[in-house]
């Protein structure tokens, strides 16, 4: 009997569920979206239940449309949107406040009275890789505990259980019976100490946050728990592979080497370079845990850059300014035209991200003229997707003294020809696109699958990793260099106050 990894990848925007075979082709690919609530600008929430629903909706879907029986999992494997937090009562499951997504920007005011403190910015980025930012999910957690009536007091007493989305997905399919996360998605919440895995009484205290509502910390590799009286799945399946969506397209592009590095283009993009198990610092990006594995005793690390807006700017036109109806004609509308004439899209439409963070910087088009169409601004919105790519990328090859060979693509835009193009030609080096573009969870599943033996290392993992294209740069040197001055003018603009 043929046996498939079911991968849960719950996204912003959406939740997908692919079922994964065992030569790691995607069998079937299910999507729903659902709410976005947006409480007060800059604010941004899910509820939980939305989540839960959407969760179950398409695993049901893919059972039904694949003709897969439910006794053909093997095994599930859960991406998730990482810094975005939910608590929850721990008798009821029942959430106590929307969850608060990892865009909101409702903690910019506590974030900048912690930076204040050197001692504090010193701490924060030595235990955890990390900046002050409303990104992350201490400030987030903190708000809810502060704000929510009743919350911290529960808190305090255990009635509370506090999670990523993925520690909130694996409490609903274990029936409440698993408290757990991952060492990525732990890595995130700027509550973990990188250099040993583990929850960290200074950083606790600074937020406070009582340790009582934290979950396990776990390799990302091995069985969390089973399923159970979870509607849509039979008992027993066990849940073997956790990561963050970013940590998971790295699993998931086969960079296992030093110095790989992948971007994933979706809501934001968000680029990872493997370094080993060495931290490397950075003033300008982050020093995350990308993952481990299953009986290895030490964390596997990354350099991270993240862009908060990149395939949302295509979504904005679309939705805001109304200059198409699918965001896949962006593309030929872009293409219309040689060059953006000088206009520059900065989409910095919930601050910036790295190498920048600057979370009041705002959204700027500029260079607009009476010869300025739609096509123009269009373009510059992809090329702005690939110049903020391409800043981080500088500043990875500068940090880890190493020299990109060559970057691999995922998500929805990198199936954009002309913004691969676009982002090889700004690099000055190959873009490669792999035949499955949804890697995070293809991420997912290979965890998991190694977390139950059906690969039975990440050489095997490696085996089934296949190529679509490879893109490669046809700019000059000093046509690059007078692209990303003008880039960086505008990118000063968005910063004046």
């Amino acid at each position: 009997m043929e046996k498939f990894v079911l991968a849960i990848d719950q996204g912003t925007t959406g939740t997908t569920v692919t079922l994964v075979d065992e030569k790691a082709n995607a069998r079937i690919k299910v999507n729903e979206e659902f709410r976005q609530i947006f409480p007060n600008p800059g604010w941004v929430e899910h509820d939980p239940e939305d989540i839960w629903t959407s969760t179950q909706n398409t695993i049901r879907k893919a059972l039904e449309e694949s003709g897969v029986k439910p006794n053909q999992i093997a095994c599930i494997g859960i991406t998730n949107q990482r810094e975005t937090v939910v608590l929850w009562d721990r008798k009821s499951g029942r959430p106590v406040h929307n969850a608060i997504v990892w865009q909101c920007r409702r903690t910019s005011k506590e974030c900048t009275k912690l930076k204040k403190s050197k001692k504090v910015a010193n701490l924060i980025s030595k235990y955890t890789g990390l900046v002050i930012d409303p990104y992350f999910s201490s400030t987030k957690i903190k708000w809810i505990l502060d704000n929510v009536k009743g919350v911290r007091a529960r808190a305090e007493v255990g009635e509370i259980a506090m999670g990523t989305i993925d520690t909130f997905l694996l409490s609903r399919l274990s029936n409440g019976e698993v408290h757990a996360t991952d060492v990525s998605n732990a890595s995130r919440t700027q509550l973990m100490n990188i250099e040993v895995g583990e929850w960290d009484e200074d950083l606790l205290d600074l937020f406070k946050i009582p340790e009582e509502i934290l979950p396990e910390i776990l390799p990302s590799s091995g069985v969390f728990g089973v399923t159970n009286n979870c509607g849509v799945l039979p008992d027993g399946i066990p849940i073997s592979g956790i990561a963050g969506d970013q940590q998971a397209a790295l699993f998931g592009q086969a960079c296992f080497d030093v110095g790989e590095a992948k971007c994933t283009f979706g809501t934001g993009s968000f680029l990872l370079m493997n370094t080993g198990s060495k931290k490397i610092r950075s003033k300008n990006c982050l020093t995350t845990v990308a993952w481990k594995l299953k009986g290895e005793k030490k964390l596997t690390y990354a350099l991270e850059g993240s862009v908060f807006i990149c395939g949302a700017a295509v979504q904005w036109l679309r939705d805001g300014a109304e200059f198409f109806e699918s965001s896949h004609l962006v593309e030929d509308l872009a293409a219309s035209v040689d060059s953006t004439e000088g206009v520059e899209f900065v989409p910095a439409l919930s601050g910036l991200g790295a190498p920048y963070w600057d979370p009041e910087a705002r959204g700027l088009i500029c260079g607009i003229t009476r010869g300025t169409k739609r096509a123009h601004i269009a373009r510059a919105t992809l090329e702005a997707m690939a110049l903020q790519n391409a800043e981080i990328l500088w500043v990875m090859e500068k940090d880890s003294k190493k020299k990109l060979k060559g970057l691999r693509v995922d998500g929805g835009a990198s199936a954009n020809n002309l913004l691969m193009q676009i982002q090889a030609n700004y690099l000055g080096t190959k873009v490669i696109r792999p035949q499955v573009i949804e890697t995070t969870a293809l991420g997912a599943a290979f965890l998991a699958g190694l977390g139950v033996g059906i690969w039975k290392s990440i050489e095997d993992v490696k085996k089934v990793w296949r190529e679509d294209k490879t893109f490669s740069s046809d700019m000059t040197s000093k046509m690059r260099k007078k692209r990303l001055d003008s880039w960086k003018l505008a990118v000063r603009r968005t910063q004046l106050r």
